[in-house]
């Protein structure tokens, strides 16, 4: 099977490119620049996991390699990390734990941000009934997040057994148990794919469908349904396999098409969240930012540099933001030039009133980054080692878009900035490009 195969054909002779030109910085010691107490990082770094630094559960050899680069003799990083991951099935300190074991540095909760992480935004729904779908410790998950009413798909099925019917050997004898009370369901949050997808999509098209009662009928809604919150949109994601595997995404497929077979109307999302969603990377820069201020560190991050091996998730979503990152900078320029030609005193400065573009960017203090650069790295998804055809042009026409529907493709967000080996040549490359030296 292939993956986006025109397209990814077509980044082949970059990519053979840019990997003929590796760095010439040594490979033999830490950051001299960084290592010295007064250093200032301007820059901070956002890290994929899967594919980046492990396969499955198989470390890359590169990731320790490069990570050896990022910390001092006293175990601190020297620039801010964040390890931005749409996996969402276990706690931030779970996956921390993870991580300090397969780079060998220590890791903070911190550090980690999982598909679910700006759920702590969503804080209208935090007192209000929802129903979690996916795997992993759901319900704590859900409660480290702020959410205090908290019901899990097999809550239901013990609730309403008749409902769950797809599976023979799993059907009710009848009559079946009592029914255990459950309060209305006033929200869905998916945190990512679920074991039993059959029984999670009938489950969630019948609460969808009731409006969250269960113990009614499906009625055809005039009005908009429960609201519905995703994380983790991936199509596909790398494990040990040769090829890529199903991933949330795929789920989310799935969920939307039944909707729309059954009612005629499209599903509605509330929030899409994980990359390649702005508010990921909005909420990655705020941690970026928090983690420099408990260092000390007083000059502002102006550049993000975002590692990954997935063009349709990584690479869009830096990209996306870069243009969000940018976009936002020519409307504050444009203000002051407004301002001054209507004569007022101020030349460059700014309303402290920031223009809010989404409903989420009131929870967290506006960026302080001015770009967000794409790294593309050949140990993931994406596979360098196909042939170039001789149409580039063609071959993105062709290209099928593997991102969330809501999401149109365009295929400049999909090109990335650099495309080196591995993470390790990632970590060579930021700091050629800041001009920090490796002793």
């Amino acid at each position: 099977m292939k993956l986006l195969s025109p397209f990814y054909r077509a980044l082949g002779a970059v990519c053979n490119r840019q990997l003929g030109r590796r760095s010439r910085l040594s490979q033999c010691g830490m950051c001299g620049a960084a290592s010295d107490s007064k250093f200032q990082p301007g820059f901070g770094l956002l890290f994929d996991i899967d594919g980046v630094l492990v396969r499955g559960r198989t470390p890359i050899p590169a990731a320790k390699k490069a990570f050896q680069k990022l910390v001092n003799p006293q175990g601190e990083f020297v620039v801010p990390v964040v390890f931005v991951t749409n996996a969402g099935n276990v706690l931030r300190q779970t996956k921390a734990d993870q991580l300090s074991h397969i780079l060998g540095v220590p890791i903070s909760q911190d550090q980690v941000m999982m598909s679910h992480s700006p759920l702590r935004m969503f804080k209208k729904y935090h007192e209000k009934c929802v129903l979690v779908s996916g795997q992993g410790p759901v319900l704590d998950i859900a409660k480290n997040l702020g959410f205090a009413k908290v019901v899990s798909i097999d809550m239901v099925r013990e609730a309403f057994p008749l409902l769950d019917m797809v599976d023979h050997n799993r059907r009710p004898k009848l009559p079946s148990s009592p029914i255990v009370n459950l309060p209305k369901i006033e929200a869905v949050i998916l945190f990512g794919e679920p074991i039993r997808w059959e029984t999670n999509l009938q489950l969630i098209i019948d609460i969808l469908l009731t409006n969250g009662n269960l113990s009614s009928i499906h009625q055809n809604q005039k009005c908009p349904h429960l609201p519905l919150l995703a994380c983790n949109m991936d199509l596909m994601w790398m494990a040990e396999a040769q090829s890529p595997r199903f991933g949330h995404g795929t789920f989310l497929v799935c969920l939307e098409n039944i909707y729309k077979k059954i009612t005629g109307k499209e599903l509605k999302y509330e929030a899409l969240m994980g990359k390649p969603s702005e508010m990921t990377y909005h909420y990655a820069e705020y941690l970026i930012r928090e983690q420099a201020a408990q260092r000390g560190w007083r000059t502002p991050i102006t550049s993000l540099y975002a590692i990954g091996d997935n063009l349709m998730t990584d690479i869009y979503g830096a990209n996306m933001y870069n243009r969000y990152l940018e976009e936002r900078a020519a409307r504050k320029s444009s203000k002051a030039v407004a301002k001054v030609a209507a004569g007022t005193r101020s030349s460059t400065a700014l309303p402290q009133e920031e223009e809010v573009d989404n409903a989420w960017e009131t929870e967290l203090a506006p960026p302080s980054a001015t770009s967000c650069k794409s790294i593309l790295v050949c140990t993931g998804v994406y596979n360098p080692r196909t042939e170039v055809p001789p149409d580039a042009n063609q071959a993105i026409k062709e290209t099928v878009f593997h991102g969330h529907r809501d999401f149109r493709f365009d295929p400049a967000l999909v090109e990335p900035g650099h495309i080196v080996q591995d993470v390790d040549a990632a970590v060579e490359l930021i700091f050629e490009r800041e001009k920090l030296l490796v002793q």
